[in-house]
């Protein structure tokens, strides 16, 4: 059964933060490599609710959105630091997908936002190339 957070007459989470937060597993010993928070919510970076996926690449970048915020954020799959993030025109509760086209490779997210989370709204597929 999953839980609903608690909050706060201040519509704070009355759990401690991350609100939110981006892990990685090692495969081989399931152990915990790293975690980092994930977004921003209040106006600090102490994580918000999440809804949606990394994708991975084989060049060791994961790209994700997911957040309350507006953000997608490329992290180092090895490290966790944050390497690159960039404001979408709305929240993006999707996960990115990649192609190739002529050689070159490109990062897709559709950015619509969420009504029930009150993200900001939008209808945007916006596509970065690596």
């Amino acid at each position: 059964m999953v839980r609903a957070p608690l909050f706060s007459p201040g519509m704070i989470p009355c759990n401690e933060p991350p609100w939110g937060a981006l892990t990685a597993l090692d495969l081989q010993t399931g152990q915990k490599r790293w975690e980092v928070a994930l977004g921003s919510w209040i106006g600090h970076e102490l994580g918000s609710i999440n809804l949606g996926g990394p994708l991975v690449t084989a060049g060791n970048l994961t790209f994700i959105a997911a957040t309350q915020d507006t953000h997608l954020r490329a992290f180092d799959s090895e490290s966790g630091k944050v390497l690159w993030q960039v404001e979408l025109p709305a929240a993006a509760q999707a996960t990115p997908m990649t192609f190739v086209w002529k050689g070159k490779q490109y990062v897709v997210i559709s950015a619509g936002g969420h009504g029930k989370l009150r993200t900001k709204l939008g209808d945007a597929v916006v596509a970065f190339s690596l």
